[in-house]
């Protein structure tokens, strides 16, 4: 009985995870929470929020490739790419890919944030030193939070303070990191420039060009081909295969050294399973079809200009875009969630951006321009988006 008494005494019952409860009154409070929305396979929507820049992921060719390959491999790869999860497909689509983009040899991953996890810590390690802009993606500050690197965050989209950053280490084995397009506001970073710093000192340059690829450059060969760096030996690219291939999966392409090191010593290649066969049929028919249709590119460019017009010489604040993403800021997160969610009510699915996931504190919408929207629909969008606009 005195134990009972005991137990009555200490209070409630504690057990190992109830600081969740604590956390999650912290994001209700701060209007943080997430909530999964699944979506329909059919939706009136009018999307501008999926990544799907050139309007492929529902093409009948890319559909019916993926459905083939899943006939004819399986549903999965059945194991690691090292064991039994390469098949012909994943080869075929690397060299495919290596070609178009012109560099000598891609690696193919289970997703983008492996391949930038893979890239980092399989070329940086200990003793190295990482130059990240101040804007990059997760998955590059995982990356570096991996590598065991030194890591050095430099202002964005700022040459000069990567060039002073790796002059203040010479002899120093060093990657200088960033998006080739950021995915916030939509804005190209000085690549000529960094690779300029990078030379200067020996340095590689690892470029995330999930945003760039199958917009920029010649028929959408991507950021590194627009900036004549494709193919340079001191020169790594990553991108996703769910955005301008509208698939799954992720991939790095390299000097083939470069790639031959990857599959050796990259932990999220090595421990992980292979792309679904599916995935890897649908991105190489997506990639099949950029390069048969060079216009799908400039389409998605000409989208993204055309939209940030129409909002700006309506009196909206957008940045510039570079590529296929339009930002359009908020005066609030509270402002920018509602905005959102007016859109979305009035059959416009548009994307919000609050802190802390902007590195500037500034709430937007955000909008992708996809190749296969109609001047029609970019009409109604920037309609519904001006007439849902907070006031004052």
């Amino acid at each position: 009985m005195p134990q009972a008494d005991d137990a009555r005494a200490a209070g409630p019952r504690r057990t190992a995870f109830d600081w969740t409860d604590a956390e999650a009154r912290r994001r209700a409070e701060a209007g943080l929470v997430r909530t999964l929305r699944p979506r329909a396979a059919e939706s009136e929507l009018l999307d501008l929020a999926s990544n799907d820049y050139l309007g492929l992921t529902r093409r009948t060719e890319v559909t019916e490739a993926a459905a083939d390959a899943a006939r004819r491999w399986g549903a999965g790869s059945t194991g690691s790419r090292l064991v039994t999860g390469t098949t012909r497909l994943h080869t075929r689509l690397e060299r495919e890919l290596a070609d178009f983009c012109g560099f000598e040899a891609a690696l193919v991953f289970s997703s983008g944030y492996t391949a930038n996890l893979a890239a980092l810590t399989a070329l940086g390690g200990l003793g190295s030193l990482i130059v990240s802009d101040a804007a990059n993606h997760a998955s590059i500050v995982d990356g570096c939070r991996l590598a065991r690197a030194e890591t050095a965050v430099v202002p964005h989209t700022d040459p000069e303070a990567v060039r002073k950053t790796l002059d203040a280490h010479p002899g120093r084995r060093a990657l200088v990191v960033s998006d080739s397009v950021f995915s916030v506001d939509g804005d190209k970073a000085p690549l000529p420039a960094l690779a300029e710093a990078c030379r200067a000192h020996g340095a590689g340059l690892v470029v995330d060009d999930a945003h760039g690829f199958g917009v920029l450059g010649t028929g959408g060969r991507g950021a590194l081909h627009e900036a004549g760096l494709a193919g340079a030996e001191d020169v790594v690219a990553t991108l996703t295969l769910s955005k301008s291939l509208g698939s799954q999966g992720g991939a790095v392409l390299g000097p083939a050294r470069v790639i031959e090191h990857l599959v050796n010593a990259a932990r999220t290649f090595i421990f992980d399973t292979g792309l679904a066969p599916a995935a890897a049929g649908g991105a190489l028919a997506s990639l099949r079809l950029i390069a048969a249709e060079p216009g799908l590119a400039e389409r998605a460019r000409t989208v993204a200009t055309t939209l940030h017009r129409l909002l700006t010489d309506a009196g909206l604040t957008s940045a510039r875009p570079d590529a296929a993403v339009v930002s359009v800021r908020a005066p609030s997160p509270e402002a920018a969630l509602a905005w959102a969610a007016d859109c979305r009510a009035q059959g416009l699915l548009v994307g919000c951006f609050r802190p802390p996931s902007v590195p500037d504190g500034i709430s937007r919408l955000r909008l992708t321009a996809r190749a296969d929207l109609t001047d029609a629909q970019i009409e109604r969008a920037v309609a519904t988006i001006l007439r849902t606009a907070p006031t004052g």
